[in-house]
């Protein structure tokens, strides 16, 4: 009995002796071969962890016995993740980590088929859901102001409707595709761009300057495609909502099933919310326009013999939103008793792409929208409707040295509302034929040729030709050389929100006429790495846009009328922009972009600056994680120079030109949880809103209808006792978001 209980007791006390001891894991991290130093290495769930050396060796000690994942992760490389166990010893485990280039990514804009992007000879900057978690936002518009380049400009200090600016050139030059159609355009580039949710997003792609030649005729200064998410690259269930301290509430929702063998399904929605009237600038009217809208989405991918494609998605969207002052509720819409803005916008789209069944590559692509609004600005009702079908064949047909694309495409366009520019709903169909050829010269050069022709029964034949060049010198070198035309129809009213709010007159003198570009970008691209492990991407471009003629808006030459006509000179647009993505140790990283800009046009020899454009401008984020602590710090914003402001003539108080201004963020996040994120920070860290320094942003708030405004015998307004300013009613001067300093909550979910 006494012998048996003997040896129990060592068989019984092993366990505990063994997990009362500690053991080392050591190894090293390489990477083609080289040694990477400062990579972490670290056990998930735990404290314990290490960064490796200049010679890439780490040591992580005391370790006790069991199961762990151990993680070497190093920012531009991919994630390594092993599965160890610590039994009676210790342990040696080496890591090779890949590059996680980004400039390998799969792009489609450019050419319209899938390519590298580092084969692309078309410039295009991809832009990652990680990128727009660096600082959360409700809606694609307010995502891209991080984008060197790229500037959501607000129109209206009452409703908050804006558009995006690229390169300096106004909204309506810029085409925003989802999933390549261009279904955004018309009544949506202005009212539809908030209801498209960050959560749906695969990536964002842009290309500045034109690409008329793909896209037909609104791409004339750049395009943005959202890529929508694959369902095979979506988490079976996922959330992701935050609150502000203003009182702001966003909620995304994601779930993807299989149906049957030979579908999947994704479901997206996202619902926003705000409804605290703030008026901060004491001008009785809300410094953010108030919002309740949903976003419900849905995408099928079906499996296909010979993995041909297949794919439906369909989206709705709905939104109430309304500004004005303080005291407004729905019984006072329409009316002119208290001033408010209400825009009630119903949406939805339909989206799909089918590979046809044959030998050849061809694909049919469609899409169908319809977008109603009913709105009203004061007393001043819009009702505006419009339909966009889709539909084009592509065939792709790669040859020996040539990769040829061929496309046929119509394109319908229904647009009607209550003004009187419109006495009967315009319809018109555009059917277009393009041809693209992609020459291999070389394995260094690569040339691009294009040509595009569109017709237009309002206007006849359009041609727009495309050429572009791509020179590697050298595995880290590009050179890029594009030029192109652009053609663009006016659509007055679904583009230029300032036509319809406030007091001034809008006075169409002559027939508008289309407006017609030439563009030429040259594009760098360098890349260096460091002996230490570092990553550095420059990315430079130079561009110049001129125009025969555009069609813009003339605040100056009576301050109480926007006046529209052709132009009779030309217009141009030109500048310099620089990217710099570097990637350093300790999981440090920082994305930094600068652009300078001159958009200007000359008219009877007079050269005058575009309105509401900056001359300069600058983008970063700068990220850092703490791979022990699970933590990542992000610090994201941008600054703009001076533009000129929209003042109301001679006597007016406001600051004609802005100043340079800024807004800055800053985020923590926590992800050491399985499945669950936690993040929070601070918008808009200055605090900064246009209304600093100026005696008033919206022009008479106190009289929005006009009631004691009184007029001289030519029509001008004239100076009095109560408008010693001799102004009107106007919330066109806008340059900066009204939102002052808020905090941020926000939580993520993912199950796989």
């Amino acid at each position: 009995m006494y012998s048996f209980i003997y040896i129990l007791i060592p068989i019984v006390l092993f366990p505990v002796s063994v997990m009362s001891q500690s053991f080392t894991i050591q190894g090293k991290v390489t990477s083609e071969d080289e040694p990477l130093p400062y990579v972490n290495v670290y056990l998930k769930g735990t404290t314990k962890g290490a960064v490796t050396n200049e010679n890439g060796h780490f040591k992580i000690m005391n370790v006790t016995p069991g199961e762990y994942t151990i993680i070497a992760s190093f920012t531009g490389f991919k994630t390594e993740i092993k599965r160890i166990t610590i039994t009676t010893q210790n342990l040696s485990i080496n890591f090779a980590l890949k590059n996680n280039e980004s400039l390998d990514e799969v792009v489609i804009t450019g050419t319209l088929k899938p390519v590298s992007r580092l084969e692309s000879p078309v410039p295009v900057e991809v832009y990652s859901p990680a990128f727009l978690k660096k600082n959360p936002t409700p809606n694609i518009f307010e995502a891209l102001q991080n984008v060197n380049g790229v500037r959501p400009q607000l129109n209206c200090n009452v409703c908050n409707t804006g558009d995006i600016h690229i390169n300096g050139l106004e909204g309506p030059y810029t085409l925003v595709l989802i999933d390549g159609m261009p279904i955004v355009s018309g009544l949506s580039t202005v009212y539809g761009l908030s209801g498209i949710p960050n959560s749906l997003i695969e990536q964002v792609e842009v290309v500045k300057g034109p690409a008329s030649s793909l896209y037909g005729s609104e791409a004339v200064g750049g395009l943005i495609n959202i890529i929508t998410k694959r369902p095979e690259n979506t988490a079976k269930l996922s959330a992701d909502g935050f609150v502000t301290s203003w009182g702001e509430a966003n909620l995304d929702l994601g779930y993807k099933a299989k149906i049957g063998k030979k579908a999947t399904m994704l479901l997206g929605t996202n619902y926003y919310n705000y409804s605290n009237p703030i008026d901060n600038n004491d001008d009785n009217f809300t410094d953010v326009t108030l919002q309740d809208r949903i976003s419900i989405f849905q995408k099928w991918d079906f499996k296909r013999r010979k993995n041909r494609k297949f794919s439906l998605a369909g989206r709705y969207f709905y939104e109430d939103r309304w500004g004005g002052e303080m005291q407004w509720n729905k019984n006072y819409r329409g009316g002119n008793d208290v001033y408010g803005e209400s825009i009630y916008t119903s949406r939805f789209e339909f989206i799909g792409n089918y590979q046809l069944p044959f030998k050849e590559t061809i694909n049919f692509q469609f899409s169908y929208s319809n977008h109603d609004q009913n709105s009203v600005y004061g007393d001043m009702p819009y009702i505006a409707q419009q339909r966009i079908g889709f539909g084009q064949l592509v065939w792709d047909k790669p040859l020996k040295h040539h990769d040829l694309l061929l496309g046929m495409a119509a394109r319908y366009n229904y647009y009607n509302d209550n003004t009187t520019a419109t006495p009967k709903a315009d319809e018109v169909t555009i059917p277009s034929l393009f041809l693209q050829d992609e020459i291999t010269l070389s394995s260094k050069q690569k040339l691009l040729l294009g040509a595009r022709y569109d017709y237009d029964k309002r206007h006849g034949s359009i041609f727009t030709p495309r050429i572009a060049y791509r020179f590697k010198p050298s595995k880290d070198d590009i050179i890029r050389v594009n030029a192109g035309t652009g053609f663009r129809v006016v659509n007055l009213f679904t583009e230029e929100h300032a036509a319809l709010t406030g007091a001034r007159d809008v006075v169409i003198e002559e027939t508008l006429k289309p407006e017609k570009s030439y563009n030429i970008n040259i594009n760098y691209l360098k890349k260096h790495y460091t002996k230490n492990g570092m990553m550095f991407t420059f990315d430079a471009s130079v561009w110049h846009t001129h125009f025969t003629n555009a069609i813009l808006p003339d605040y100056d030459t009576d301050p109480n009328k926007i006046i529209y006509n052709n132009l009779n000179g030309y217009a141009t647009s030109k500048g310099a922009s620089l990217n710099i993505d570097a990637v350093f140790g300790s999981g440090i990283k920082a994305l930094l972009g600068v652009t300078y800009q001159d958009v200007s046009q000359t008219e009877n020899d007079i050269t005058i600056d575009q309105i509401l454009t900056e001359k300069f401008s600058g983008t970063w984020a700068l990220s850092y994680k703490h791979y022990k602590s699970n933590l990542t710090l992000d610090y994201t914003g941008n600054i703009y120079g001076p533009m000129r402001l929209p003042t109301l003539g001679e006597l007016d108080p406001r600051s004609d030109k802005s100043p340079t201004w800024s807004i800055q963020n800053i985020q923590l996040t926590f992800d050491g949880l399985s499945n669950l994120e936690f993040y929070a920070g601070i918008k808009n860290l200055l605090n900064w809103t246009p209304n600093k320094g100026e005696p008033f942003i919206i022009a008479r708030a106190h009289d929005p209808f006009d009631e004691q405004v009184q007029y001289n015998a030519d029509g001008s307004v004239m100076a009095t006792p109560e408008n010693p300013y001799a102004l009107t009613f106007d919330p066109s001067y806008v340059y900066a978001p009204n939102q002052g300093r808020r905090l941020f909550f926000g939580i993520r979910f993912n199950v796989n």
